[in-house]
């Protein structure tokens, strides 16, 4: 969209990416990269007694992909004139639903402020990253981009 436009989208659905699968070895190589190699993400048998039946994705696995697969795959609004966009920060991020090894998620973005900068738009977007198949979302977390004209 035009970024005059973005004024007439405030609180509307932006943008939904293709499902990404989540597999245990996308798992492994964030635990790898991070350090974080508590059971629940790494070791299959112990996770398996434990309270998800399985391993599960690092939150912050979960959060990641929206800086690279969800961007790449139509989950973020597409800004005409855009030279660049950078990742500002977050303003909240809540995990909600454990997402198992082989789950598939997406996102769904809703744009919810846009404003104007030096050179740049800031836009402030909620992200609902869905887990295939399930009724509550695997985490919402809004962020901001800086869209550089």
């Amino acid at each position: 969209m035009r970024p005059d436009e973005l004024g007439a989208h405030l609180g509307q659905e932006v943008a939904l990416s293709q499902w990404i699968p989540v597999t245990q070895e996308r798992i492994q190589a964030f635990a790898d990269a991070t350090g974080d190699h508590q059971f629940i993400h790494v070791d299959a048998e112990q996770a398996a007694r434990g309270p998800f039946g399985t391993t599960i994705a690092h939150g912050f696995l979960t959060l990641s992909l929206l800086a690279g697969e969800f961007m790449n795959t139509g989950g973020a609004p597409h800004i005409e004139g855009a030279r660049m966009v950078v990742n500002y920060g977050l303003n909240r991020v809540r995990f909600i639903t454990p997402v198992r090894a082989g789950a598939r998620l997406r996102n769904r973005a809703t744009l919810q402020a846009a404003e104007p900068g030096e050179g740049y738009l800031q836009l402030t977007v909620v992200n609902t990253i869905e887990i295939e198949g399930e009724a509550r979302p695997a985490c919402i977390a809004e962020s901001v981009f800086r869209v550089f004209l």
